[in-house]
């Protein structure tokens, strides 16, 4: 089919960037207008049918937000706003799409001032002398940086933008409009160089694995007598969970996930197991301590997911491993793989299933395997999630949480101890069930986090799990959920601490005041409930689930709850209790 010209009339820059985001399918913009973005803002007021524009009270907000909907969409997400605060207070979001692969788009500005650029003007970006340079600062963050000049180069370095943040491992890419850049010229089907559709830019499919790759690597599988798969974070980015499940259901191989994968499938699922690693669950440490052979599906194998890569865990000496990674640079990165298979993880995953051409009784074989193993090691079912100790254990409002809530909700955390305790004792029962950061581990992310899901998928239930410290810092966002109407409910475990750190190197610093964020979220026009009492946990959740605005329930933690109480069996000091099961 031959090329199709961008445009038949011309078109205002700021127009002609939002119909480029609106032909890649982009229907979401998250940030503040500042500096020359402020024209494509108003711009954005005549193309409401095809955008929601979602204004929030500070840039770190509008990151999280856009990276969480490109981890969850498979479309980048739009963070837009002024050079110096998407970069400063849009850097946790940022980073966390680098470290964690996702597509999103960070469409910025250089505040320049043509004429002024050597009189060190105010906020500039431009990389002149007394002024700051954003093109080197983006490009620390981002997986690649357009720096656009004029209204044409603002086109199309808006389409490569979207093309690199989609081809192969996905990333934050970043465009950067000069005034002359958004204030020039109209283009049109006359302009030249000639701008071309966005169709022609966007990435085709991932070519498949090599078939003789894949047919080697299913022989191993078969061969193995205790074979597990290891799902990571690239499942989530790669939207392959139905083809695990369905990889899983039809070869009857338990599923573990890392930390950072936790959620890509539902862990009520009878050939699930949970996460491993540091805050992982009995079972799926035990179990991949067993195993002969682990296929790793979108994982790098990082440290912080398989437990600091303790020998007792994971270890290439007596294990085999098959990698299926999208980076060919990634594969065989941290821990030797046999077996590597390049490709986007669903496909490579049907790939396997196919050549493995598994028998009709495997999946039965490996729901009784499962089975075994949670009868051994107990499933998510600690005894503290009944504990009706005051001040109140987190553990046991997990518990609550896990009754309270339709199986299809979607709990998002921040980093620190609510993240660790909920990877260790919250049963998630649907695919896409939890969001949690997943590289650079920031605090302030469950709440925008949670905004972006309910987004995305406005008929499940969205539910923020944090900190008294990550509420603090992202509180805010409660002032967007009610302007832009995105009804979530938040949770706090609030132990007037920052509970990581106390329980790691000290109090000192670490402790807070005693507040009423019940009676704080009530001033900002939403619900809010403080708990004391365990029985009052589960009417909270209740409540907050029918109202109709965001909830916040204040639960009055206790003090004692660490981290390390959800840390996994030291696998490198197995018990006689705990020997493996060989079966």
């Amino acid at each position: 089919m031959p090329a199709e010209i961008f445009t038949s009339e011309p078109l205002s820059a700021p127009d002609a960037i939002l119909r480029v985001l609106e032909e890649a399918g982009i229907d979401k913009i998250f940030g503040v207008p500042g500096g020359h973005t402020g024209h494509i803002f108003n711009a954005a007021e005549s193309h409401q049918n095809a955008f929601r524009t979602v204004l929030v009270r500070q840039e770190s907000l509008a990151g999280v937000m856009a990276e969480i909907t490109g981890r969850i969409t498979g479309r980048p997400g739009v963070i837009m706003g002024q050079g110096s605060w998407v970069l400063g207070h849009g850097i946790i979001g940022t980073l966390e799409a680098h470290l964690s692969c996702t597509p999103m788009l960070l469409l910025s500005e250089l505040s320049d001032t043509p004429g002024w650029d050597l009189h060190a003007p105010y906020q500039a970006g431009t990389g002149d002398y007394g002024v700051w340079d954003a093109r080197k600062a983006f490009e620390a963050i981002t997986k690649q940086v357009f720096v656009a000049r004029d209204p044409l180069t603002a086109v199309h370095a808006t389409q490569l933008a979207i093309k690199h943040a989609l081809s192969g491992e996905p990333g934050p890419v970043a465009v950067l409009y000069s005034r002359a850049a958004l204030l020039g010229d109209p283009v049109g089907p006359e302009s030249f160089p000639f701008l071309y559709k966005t169709r022609h830019y966007l990435p085709p499919p991932p070519p498949p694995a090599d078939p003789a790759r894949v047919a080697a690597a299913a022989d191993a599988i078969a061969r193995a007598d205790r074979p597990i798969l290891l799902a990571g974070n690239g499942v989530r980015v790669g939207r392959a969970e139905e083809q695990l499940r369905r990889f899983a259901e039809a070869t009857g191989i338990p599923v573990v996930t890392s930390a950072t994968g936790k959620g890509v499938i539902a862990e009520n699922h009878p050939l699930a197991l949970g996460p491993v690693g540091t805050w992982g669950v009995h079972g799926a440490g035990m179990t991949a301590a067993d195993a002969d052979l682990v296929i790793v599906a979108g994982s790098r194998l990082g440290s912080s997911d398989i437990g600091r890569e303790s020998p007792a865990l994971f270890d290439p000496r007596r294990q085999s491993f098959v990698q299926i990674e999208i980076e060919p640079r990634n594969a065989s990165w941290i821990v030797p793989a046999d077996h590597q298979l390049i490709g986007s993880v669903g496909p490579v995953l049907d790939q396997l299933r196919e050549a493995l051409a598994p028998s009709s009784d495997a999946g039965a074989k490996g729901e009784a395997r499962v089975a075994a193993i949670r009868e051994q090691y107990g499933h998510f079912d600690h005894e503290s999630r009944l504990s009706d100790a005051v001040p109140l254990l987190p553990q046991r409002i997990i518990a609550e949480m896990e009754k309270a809530l339709p199986a299809d909700a979607i709990v998002t955390c921040d980093a620190g101890e609510n993240r660790m305790l909920v990877n260790h004792h919250y049963l998630c029962r649907s695919a896409g069930g939890v969001l949690e950061p997943a590289g650079a581990g920031p605090m302030g992310v469950a709440i925008p986090a949670a905004l972006a899901a309910k987004l995305a998928f406005p008929d499940r239930v969205a539910v923020a799990v944090v900190g008294d410290g990550g509420f603090a810092m992202s509180l805010n966002g409660l002032i967007t959920s009610r302007e832009q109407n995105i009804p979530i409910v938040v949770v706090i475990f609030n132990n007037s601490a920052l509970g990581a750190v106390v329980h790691d190197t000290g109090a000192f610093g670490a402790l807070f005041a005693d507040f009423d964020y019940a009676q704080m979220a009530r001033g900002m026009g939403c619900q809010g409930i403080r708990v004391t009492e365990p029985d009052e946990i589960g009417p909270a959740l209740e409540k907050a689930l029918a109202s109709q605005t965001s909830t916040v329930i204040d639960f009055v933690t206790s003090p004692d709850v660490s981290f390390r109480d959800a840390l996994a069996p030291p696998l490198g000091s197995l018990s006689a209790a705990d020997e493996p099961i060989m079966k």
